[in-house]
C-alpha cells in the first residue's frame, strides 16, 4: 500500500471549529487554518478578512492519506459537523467569512463533492447552500490561529462553541478518530 497524501480544502464557518474536528480524524496528516475563495490581491490579513471586503472564506486545508481515510469520509464528516443549510452564518459568526464551501483541487474532487451534498442533502429539512469552487490560492491564517483548540481550552469560545461540537462529532464518527 503505497502513502498517498492528498489535500482537501474547507470552509464550514469558523476554522477554530473546523480544525479541531479534522485533527481528530484518522489519516488526517495535517490541519492548517486560512483563507480562500478571496477577490483581493495579495495575503489577507485576519482583520481584514473579518470585515467581509475580501471575499476570503475562513478554511482549513487538510492534508489527508486517503489509503485510510477517503476523501468522500471527509466531506461527509465535513457537511455533518456544521449547518450547509445557512447561507453565510454558523451560529453566531455571520458574514461570507463563514460560509459553507468546498474548494475542489481536482475534477474528481469536484464529482465527489457534487456526489456527497447529494447524499448528505436527505438529512436536512432545509436546502444545503454550500458552495463548490475550484481552489485557486490558499493563504495560511497568522500563527495564533494555528491549532487554535489545543492551545486554548478554556478559553470561552472554545468551551461553549467548539468543546460541544467535538462533542457531537466524537459521537457520530467515533469509527474514524484517531486512537
Amino acid at each position: 500500500m503505497t502513502h498517498s497524501l492528498q489535500k482537501a480544502t474547507l470552509g464550514g464557518g469558523c476554522f477554530w471549529c473546523t480544525e479541531a474536528i479534522f485533527q481528530e480524524i484518522r489519516g488526517v496528516e495535517n490541519v492548517v487554518s486560512g483563507y480562500s475563495g478571496g477577490t483581493v490581491p495579495g495575503h489577507p490579513t485576519y482583520r481584514e478578512v473579518c470585515s467581509g471586503l475580501t471575499g476570503h472564506a475562513e478554511v482549513v486545508q487538510i492534508t489527508f492519506n486517503e489509503n485510510v481515510i477517503s476523501y468522500e469520509d471527509l466531506l461527509t464528516i465535513f457537511m455533518t459537523t456544521h449547518d450547509p443549510t445557512t447561507l453565510n452564518r454558523q451560529g453566531a459568526d455571520k458574514g461570507t467569512q463563514y460560509r459553507s464551501i468546498i474548494f475542489y483541487h481536482d475534477e474528481t474532487q469536484k464529482q465527489v463533492a457534487h456526489k456527497v451534498i447529494e447524499k448528505v442533502s436527505a438529512l436536512y429539512d432545509d436546502p444545503v447552500v454550500t458552495e463548490i469552487a475550484p481552489l485557486t490560492i490558499f493563504y495560511e491564517a497568522e500563527a495564533y490561529h494555528q491549532n487554535y483548540y489545543r492551545n486554548n481550552q478554556a478559553q470561552g469560545y472554545c468551551s461553549f462553541v467548539i468543546s460541544p461540537k467535538l462533542a457531537k462529532f466524537r459521537k457520530n464518527h467515533n469509527d474514524k478518530l484517531k486512537r
